[in-house]
């Protein structure tokens, strides 16, 4: 485990991929340079295959998103990967606005993240036009009258 004041981070493996479970903020200052130093030990240690579980970040800012671009790019550049599972509803506009989706992978789930890494596996992209329309509330027939 790895912990700063506004971000825990747990490590784990899923079928020999390294899968980083974040807990608290990824923000300016506020486990941003946690995030970066502890991928960047990882990479350097020879790690080209990560994913990353936002299940329970609480807040993501500009500063949060450069850090996952810089590390996506980095993975990608060295021939790797790197990729997300599990954006809360509460970050969508964000990710929209940063197209983070047209840089890095992202799934909607663990084994859809863990499958995008076999080929001869099937797996189901995440859309985010799909995950926003399906948590908008559509109007009735009576709310249109």
């Amino acid at each position: 485990m790895f912990l700063h004041a506004h971000l825990q981070i747990d490590q784990r493996e899923n079928e020999g991929i390294t899968i980083l479970d974040l807990n608290g903020k990824l923000e300016m200052d506020n486990g941003d340079n946690t995030l970066r130093d502890l991928v960047e030990s990882l990479f350097d240690q020879g790690n080209r295959q990560l994913i990353l579980d936002f299940a329970h970040v609480s807040e993501i800012d500009t500063a949060g998103i450069g850090v996952l671009l810089f590390l996506a790019q980095k993975y990608r550049a060295a021939g790797g990967r790197l990729a997300l599972f599990q954006l809360s509803h509460v970050h969508t506009k964000i990710y929209e606005m940063a197209r983070l989706e047209t840089v890095i992978e992202i799934y909607a789930n663990e084994i859809d993240a863990v499958n995008s890494f076999f080929p001869d596996r099937a797996v189901a992209h995440y859309d985010i036009l799909d995950y926003v329309e399906s948590h908008v509330p559509h109007e009735s027939q009576s709310d249109k009258k």
